[in-house]
């Protein structure tokens, strides 16, 4: 904490007087705190975005990576890493970003249906084009060099071990522009849980909102995977614990599944770093072999089953 606040404060005297050696300054300030606050961030990212897909999809099982905007992501990275094709300048972060843009643009043009976003086909659509990054990512993976390999792998497993405090600055901007986004329009989310007919008796455009939550949830989740690679199951099980705290009014339980996304992710990158040490184990690797067994056990509750919003 003296560290930290030495860093915001100008004229700390314990940052001057020898009481902090350079080295312990350097392991919190440049390593420690970006880690933990560029997890905090990707879980309570990729949190929001999952909820925010539960409730326009109307189905409880969708979650961020449906939608193929990882796997999109994916494809620019490693087409950066292999092929030195991308956003040369800033780099890999960059070139995922716009792989996760051409994802999104994709699959909103692929599920419109005379002129409306219809659900069914949205889904349809993420896995449809999910399957072909994949495939194209697999296939620039074995035809590289094999010391691109790890980078790769690394990537599309997920990790926030390189994090700095320049790389917090998109997931910062995304989160807090959705955020704002989605407590504006609550209300409207509240009512798309009863169908799209009496929400738009409400006077609720359903179409519009459905597009717009849609490209939101979409690039929250491109700014995240950007930074920190494919990390799976956090948007699937958190809006399911949050509705299971606090019901499925979305002006309480989104600010919930976001502080819950970030102690959640928060704490998988702790156990990441320590179980195996000195190694490191990947944080979708982490997050599937927890994530997987808790929503099973969900899906064996009555009571996930009566709030978790699927039809």
């Amino acid at each position: 904490m003296k560290i930290i606040v030495g860093h915001m404060v100008p004229g700390m005297p314990w940052m001057s007087d020898g009481t902090l050696t350079p080295l312990q300054d350097s392991a919190v300030w440049q390593f420690r705190l970006p880690r933990i606050l560029l997890a905090a961030l990707t879980g309570a990212a990729l949190a929001l975005a999952g909820a925010l897909l539960q409730a326009v999809v109307h189905n409880s099982l969708a979650e961020p990576y449906i939608l193929g905007v990882s796997a999109g992501a994916g494809v620019g990275a490693v087409s950066f890493i292999v092929l030195g094709v991308g956003v040369s300048s800033l780099g890999i972060g960059a070139s995922a970003f716009v792989g996760a843009l051409i994802a999104t643009a994709a699959v909103y043009l692929l599920a419109r249906k005379n002129g409306r976003i219809a659900p069914q086909r949205l889904i349809l659509a993420g896995v449809a084009l999910g399957s072909l990054f994949s495939a194209i990512t697999s296939y620039l993976t074995i035809s590289t060099d094999a010391q691109n390999v790890f980078s790769i792998m690394f990537f599309l497993l997920g990790s926030v071990s390189a994090a700095t405090m320049q790389s917090l600055a998109l997931p910062v901007v995304a989160l807090v522009g959705v955020g704002i986004f989605t407590a504006l329009r609550a209300r409207a989310l509240n009512a798309l849980l009863v169908g799209d007919d009496a929400a738009s008796s409400l006077g609720i455009n359903v179409n519009r909102l459905r597009t717009t939550v849609l490209i939101a949830a979409a690039l929250l989740t491109g700014a995240v995977v950007a930074v920190s690679g494919g990390i799976g199951f956090v948007g699937l099980i958190i809006p399911h614990i949050a509705r299971i705290i606090v019901g499925s009014d979305h002006r309480r339980m989104l600010p919930v599944a976001v502080l819950s996304g970030a102690v959640f992710l928060t704490t998988c990158d702790l156990l990441a770093r320590t179980l195996a040490a000195p190694s490191e184990i990947p944080l979708g690797v982490l997050t599937a072999l927890v994530g997987a067994p808790f929503f099973l056990w969900l899906l064996r509750r009555d009571r996930a089953d009566s709030v978790g919003g699927g039809r």
